[in-house]
């Protein structure tokens, strides 16, 4: 009874993690839109620039900031996006971990740059010159489109938070089944026949053999028969 209760225990466990595995690769595909949009908004204003001047490496930082910063935040979220769907794929607690670590830590820096730009009103001031003219363009956008930008913002924090919840509580029970695996192993039950099988007794023989007894008398008639 009591194994028939903890495999139907494992069972439950096994379809709710691949549930929150379906769960948590379908938000990381959401999720894939605003990454690759980002990549694609940076990869553009570094075309429209090398379209009339010479792009360097040593050009990129400080005066092409803006666009390097997007691409480097776009490249990030994609590969923390990636861990996500690997980590709900694979199904294990360490990838989980890699995931959700970066992933927190992301929020954590999302939000301290939300209240950063709520409380400093001046911090447009604080940014170095954006040579490529594309900051100044993206502010006019958002202040001529704020409700939807609000909204936009509050679906992708939002999404980032239930799939760090979901991340969370899917490494939380594959700990769970991976300790309700090794307390099985290290419960040895010993089974013992309720028949034992016993060897036999060593024959001892009960008739006495006279020759074998006496080898005297023996020796004695062979030598009288050969005279």
């Amino acid at each position: 009874m009591m194994d028939r209760r903890s495999r139907d225990g494992r069972q439950g466990l096994g379809w709710a993690a691949c549930c929150l595995g379906f769960l948590l690769k379908l938000l990381a595909f959401l999720q894939a839109f605003a990454a690759v949009s980002a990549l694609l908004y940076a990869a553009w204003i570094l075309s429209r620039w090398a379209r009339h001047h010479q792009i360097r490496l040593q050009d990129l930082l400080p005066g092409l900031w803006f666009p390097s910063l997007v691409m480097a935040a776009g490249l990030f979220y994609c590969l923390l996006l990636l861990a996500g769907y690997l980590a709900a794929e694979i199904n294990n607690g360490c990838c989980l971990c890699f995931y959700t670590i970066p992933a927190m830590a992301m929020m954590l820096l999302e939000a301290a740059l939300a209240a950063h730009l709520t409380v400093n009103e001046h911090w447009i001031q604080d940014l170095p010159e954006d040579r490529t003219g594309e900051l100044h363009n993206l502010l006019s956008f958002i202040h001529n489109n704020l409700d939807l930008c609000k909204w936009v913002a509050l679906a992708i924090f939002a999404t980032q938070a239930l799939s760090l919840f979901l991340a969370m509580i899917l490494r939380t029970m594959l700990s769970a089944r991976t300790m309700d695996y090794d307390s099985d192993e290290d419960f040895v039950v010993i089974r013992r026949p309720l028949l034992i099988a016993q060897s036999p007794p060593p024959f001892l023989s009960t008739t006495s053999d006279t020759r074998s007894f006496r080898p005297d008398l023996w020796s004695s008639r062979m030598r009288h028969k050969d005279g």
